[in-house]
């Protein structure tokens, strides 16, 4: 199936497996999920939320420190 991936000002289409989740994705791209927010169509997701073929997926990194 086809998702639109866009991490900061990268934008693409990807391929990717069927029955994936924003988790599988995150370790497939090797990103730790604690380091960033991911959106979905617009919407902020947690780790189980399903991808489904057509979606937009956001991964927006975090920063912080002290």
């Amino acid at each position: 199936m086809e998702i639109t991936l866009i991490i900061g000002e990268d934008k693409e289409i990807k391929e990717i497996s069927e029955d994936r989740n924003i988790k599988n994705l995150l370790e497939m791209l090797d990103v730790p999920s604690e380091t960033v927010v991911v959106k979905k169509n617009d919407f902020i997701v947690i780790d189980e939320e399903i991808i489904e073929d057509g979606d937009t997926i956001e991964i927006i990194k975090v920063i912080y420190g002290g």
